[in-house]
C-alpha cells in the first residue's frame, strides 16, 4: 500500500471546520508508531509519515495536519490496556465514581467508545449496568465480547450511534477515553454520541490535555493515532455546536497528564461548575492559541535531544552498550525525533505481546526486561520516560550490579547505585 494512499493531509479545522491552519512544530516523520514487525517482515519497507502539528486560526484547536486511514491504524491494533501500568486501577476508580456521582441505576445503559479490552466497562458491568462497547480493533473486540463484555468491532458514528439505540436504547452514559483525540471527523462523532444519548445522560471522556504536554514536556505523545490535542476552550465552543454542553473538567494524572471532561445535552439537568472556566483562564494565560508558544516549546524540546544526543555520542565514542526500555507508540516517536536508533542495541518491554518483534521502521529487536540482566548493557535509556519511576523501582538490581538508566524527559538525568 503507498503512503499517498493511506495518507491524507487537512486544510481546515477538525474541530470548527476553520481555516487557515499554521503549522507550528514540526516532529520527524515516523513509521507508524505501533507496528512492530514479526521477524519474517523485517524486509519491508515500512513508510514514514509527516507529523506536522498545526493551530487553528479560528478556534484555536491544535491538531495533526495529516491523517492515516483508521483502517490501517487499528484493525490490527494490539495494545490492550491491562498492559499500562495503573490503567486497571485508574479505571475501577473511575467506574467507582460515575456510579456514584450520577447515580446511574442497576440495567442502565453503558457504552464506551474505544473500549480496548473492557477493562472499564468491566466494572460498570458488576456494579449491574448494562454495559456496550464499541472498538474498531476486531482481535480484542473478539477476545472482549469472550470474556463477557459485549463489544461490537466498529468505528464509532452517528449512524452506529442510532443502530445501538434501537437495539438498547438510549445510553445514561457514553464514555470515550483516549479516543477522542483519535478520529477526522469528530463532528460524526459528536453528532452520535448526542444521538444516544438519554435526556439526562452524560458523556465523559478523558483526552491527554494539552496543558500538560506543554508543562510536563510529552511531545512524544504526538503520533498519528492522535490527531488533535485538546484544550478546554475549543472543546466548548465544538460541543456547544453539537447539542451538547461542557458541565465539568478535571486534570487526572493518566498518560503523562490528562482532562477528564463531562458533558451533556444542552438543556440537561446539570448545572456547570467553575472548573470549565477556571481552565480556559489558565489555557489563555498560557497563550494556547498563539504559534509563538508552541514554537518556544519546540526550541525545548531540540534543546533536550541535543543534550541526549551528546551523552549518547560520548558512550558509543568510549565502548558502551546501550539499551532502550519501552515499546510503546510514544517510544516510535521519540526513537525518530530525536535519532536515536543508531545507538540503541536493543529495547526491552513488559508487554508480552511486543517480545520477539522489532520496533516500527528502525527494527530494533524488543525482549523481555530479563534481557537487561543476561545482556547487561552498561546503560540503558528509559524511553518509556513517563513511567522512569517504576522502571527504576523494579529494576534497582540492575542498578546494583553496575548499570545505569539515563531518563531522558523532562530534564536529563543519569541513575546509578548509590
Amino acid at each position: 500500500m503507498s503512503a499517498k494512499s493511506v495518507s491524507t493531509r487537512r486544510t481546515n479545522c477538525r474541530l470548527c471546520g476553520g481555516s487557515p491552519l499554521d503549522t507550528v512544530m514540526t516532529l520527524a516523520p515516523t513509521a507508524i508508531e505501533d507496528a512492530f514487525v514479526p521477524a519474517e517482515r523485517l524486509g519491508e519497507v515500512q513508510e514514514t509519515y509527516p507529523l506536522e502539528l498545526a493551530l487553528c486560526r479560528v478556534c484555536g484547536h491544535l491538531q495533526l495536519l495529516d491523517t492515516i486511514d483508521p483502517e490501517v491504524l487499528f484493525a490490527d491494533f494490539i495494545y490492550v490496556s491491562a498492559s499500562s501500568p495503573g490503567l486497571i486501577d485508574h479505571f475501577q476508580k473511575m467506574a467507582e465514581r460515575l456510579i456514584a456521582r450520577f447515580e446511574l441505576a442497576p440495567a442502565s445503559l453503558a457504552v464506551d467508545i474505544g473500549s480496548n479490552d473492557g477493562t472499564l466497562l468491566r466494572f460498570l458491568k458488576e456494579r449491574g449496568l448494562r454495559v456496550l462497547g464499541v472498538d474498531p480493533a476486531r482481535e480484542i473486540a473478539r477476545q472482549a465480547t469472550e470474556s463477557g463484555v459485549l463489544t461490537w468491532p466498529n468505528f464509532f458514528t452517528k449512524d452506529l450511534a442510532v443502530r445501538i439505540k434501537r437495539e438498547f436504547g438510549p445510553a445514561a452514559i457514553v464514555t470515550a477515553n483516549n479516543v477522542f483525540a483519535h478520529s477526522d471527523n469528530l463532528a460524526d462523532m459528536a453528532d452520535g454520541i448526542g444521538q444516544l444519548l438519554a435526556p439526562d445522560g452524560v458523556f465523559v471522556f478523558e483526552v491527554a490535555y494539552l496543558v500538560d504536554l506543554i508543562q510536563q514536556k510529552v511531545f512524544d505523545s504526538v503520533y498519528h493515532e492522535h490527531l488533535s490535542y485538546h484544550a478546554v476552550k475549543p472543546l466548548v465552543s465544538f460541543l456547544r455546536r453539537h447539542g451538547m454542553e461542557l458541565l465539568d473538567v478535571e486534570r487526572v494524572a493518566t498518560k503523562g497528564g490528562s482532562l477528564r471532561a463531562t458533558a451533556q445535552l444542552i438543556g440537561g439537568p446539570r448545572a456547570a461548575s467553575k472548573s470549565v472556566a477556571e481552565l480556559v483562564a489558565l489555557e489563555e494565560k498560557m497563550g494556547l492559541d498563539k504559534p509563538e508558544t508552541f514554537r518556544a516549546f519546540a526550541a525545548e524540546i531540540d534543546a533536550a535531544k541535543s543534550a541526549l544526543l551528546r551523552l549518547l555520542t560520548e558512550l558509543r565514542a568510549s565502548g558502551k552498550t546501550v539499551a532502550g526500555y519501552g515499546a510503546s507508540p510514544t517510544v516510535t516517536t521519540l526513537l525518530y525525533h530525536f535519532g536515536l536508533s543508531p545507538f540503541i542495541d536493543f529495547i526491552v518491554d513488559d508487554n508480552p505481546l511486543k517480545h520477539g518483534l522489532f520496533s516500527p521502521g528502525h527494527h530494533i529487536p524488543v525482549y523481555p526486561s530479563q534481557a537487561l540482566y543476561e545482556r547487561k548493557p552498561d546503560y540503558v535509556v528509559v524511553l518509556a520516560w513517563r513511567f522512569a519511576g517504576l522502571i527504576l523501582k523494579k529494576h534497582q538490581a540492575f542498578l546494583d550490579q553496575g548499570g545505569r538508566f539515563i531518563v531522558p524527559l523532562p530534564k536529563l538525568e543519569v541513575v546509578s547505585a548509590p
